[in-house]
């Protein structure tokens, strides 16, 4: 079981993934080459109602999705999930100041745009892989995938497949509706970062992950190794 103080270091760390996550988020967007898919259908709402930012509109596409999730699990809902409401509206922060970060960089050129997604897939997939390695609580678009792969008894691989389809189309459908049948906001980035994303995931935490779960468990690892090296010592003096 794990100790208070391991608790607050995973809880920290997943913080940090969100600023990583929201980084990468706002570096694929300042692309204007589409962002992630579950970012999609929030990113066209940015475009057509303007006077919220994209850091408010993914606030709002986060809970909408935690209340999916109590829908879909009804009593089997945990409160501990609850949390997802604050750290959603702290990613939602943290993209919008992320966006005032990368607003800085000009992007005049179709290489630029390029690079700005590539760079932002990446900083998106650490941001997941902190997440992952944290293991203290999903953000509200995989709990929502969960959610549903738990309660119809499908395999979560295939339902995030599924999910991140959708996304893109009601995105699509959305800029359609709104634009006049013109596509926006969804673009080459988008394959991109669906194609992209989860490799560089499995990457970072092939690398990452041993050392960070030292640094995670360091205190709570002393403590098991002089509770051993003690009753060795305890079973010399006998």
């Amino acid at each position: 079981m794990m100790r208070k103080t391991e608790i607050a270091k995973r809880y920290v760390l997943f913080v940090i993934s969100l600023f990583f996550a929201a980084l990468g988020v706002a570096f694929t967007k300042h692309g204007e080459l589409g962002v992630s898919p579950i970012s999609s259908v929030a990113n066209i709402m940015s475009y057509k109602f303007s006077s919220l930012s994209l850091g408010a509109w993914l606030i709002i596409w986060n809970c909408f999705l935690i209340f999916g999730q109590i829908f879909i699990l009804r009593k089997k809902f945990q409160l501990i999930q609850l949390l997802q409401i604050p750290l959603s509206f702290l990613f939602g922060w943290f993209t919008d100041l992320g966006m005032w970060i990368v607003s800085f960089i000009s992007v005049n050129s179709y290489f630029m745009r390029i690079v700005m997604v590539v760079a932002g897939v990446v900083i998106l997939a650490f941001g997941i892989s902190l997440s992952v390695i944290a293991n203290v609580i999903m953000n509200s678009g995989e709990a929502f995938v969960k959610a549903i792969s738990d309660t119809f008894n499908k395999e979560f691989g295939n339902v995030k497949i599924v999910f991140d389809v959708l996304c893109v189309i009601v995105s699509l459908i959305l800029s359609l509706v709104f634009f006049d049948f013109t596509i926006v906001g969804t673009r080459e980035g988008t394959i991109i970062s669906a194609l992209l994303t989860g490799v560089v995931v499995k990457f970072f935490c092939s690398k990452i992950k041993e050392p960070i779960n030292v640094v995670l468990c360091h205190q709570s690892y002393n403590k098991k190794v002089n509770k051993a090296n003690g009753t060795a010592e305890k079973s010399l003096h006998k």
